[in-house]
């Protein structure tokens, strides 16, 4: 099944899927390895890779230590045009649309897409929503945008829509890697009032506690990258969160 029509699929059905973010620059070798078996043996759904900066060129070596010891899609998440590799199974085109930068909402995409049309990856039109975490994070800093802020729901709602309208087939609300403030459950459960396509949830959750309210608030896909970094015995912990 392809990766969207498997996210949509839940998202009809009122299912709950759980994706690890594996940032190449921090997970090699052997606790790569390590962590694609344990996804696997925790039922992950999804494994996201990327990050805002990436400094060693591990991409492509990144997904293929994950293909060769989980079956579980390998769906990038790339900080730019250049974060794309053939052998992952798609990859989420990014459109910043909290923030003015041109560059992120269209720009960057031009150029990407020769590549990305010759790849034969799985292309996902992705709404990304950066949301005020309580600092600056290297996402708001490579995309040179604004967060929404982190109280104002109206505002993320609004914005959500017009993704939707846009034609984005999924929208991706996240606080940024090492998050302070996760986004609030108030926020996705009005964002997901609003719109019909499947909500992506990351950043700060820290807890399974925390990654349950934000499913039971509306979201499809919840995210953690940080938490599991820092103690990987969490990861079956945080997947059970969608049951």
């Amino acid at each position: 099944m392809k990766v969207y029509n498997h996210i949509a699929k839940a998202k009809r059905n009122n299912g709950k899927l759980f994706s690890v973010l594996i940032d190449p620059d921090k997970t090699a070798g052997i606790d790569l390895e390590k962590t694609a078996l344990a996804a696997a043996s925790a039922n992950v759904d999804l494994l996201f890779v990327g990050g805002s900066l990436l400094v060693n060129d591990r991409l492509f070596d990144t997904v293929q230590i994950i293909k060769a010891n989980c079956d579980i899609p390998v769906v990038l998440f790339p900080g730019d045009n250049m974060q794309v590799v053939p052998n992952a199974d798609a990859i989420l085109l990014l459109s910043v649309i909290s923030g003015r930068n041109a560059e992120m909402l269209i720009g960057k995409h031009v150029v990407a897409a020769p590549r990305l049309k010759n790849s034969g990856l799985e292309i996902i039109p992705t709404g990304y929503m950066l949301i005020d975490s309580g600092k600056p994070t290297t996402a708001s800093y490579m995309s040179n945008t604004n967060p929404l802020p982190h109280d104002k729901d109206d505002i993320a709602a609004c914005t959500a829509m017009a993704g939707e309208m846009l034609g984005m087939k999924t929208i991706f609300m996240d606080g940024g890697s090492g998050a302070m403030n996760a986004v609030s459950e108030s926020m996705v459960k009005r964002v997901a009032q609003h719109v019909d396509v499947p909500l992506i949830i990351g950043g700060g959750l820290r807890t399974p506690e925390m990654a349950k309210a934000r499913f039971d608030a509306g979201a499809t896909v919840v995210v953690v990258g940080n938490a599991i970094e820092q103690n990987g015995s969490l990861l079956a912990e945080m997947a059970s969160a969608k049951f």
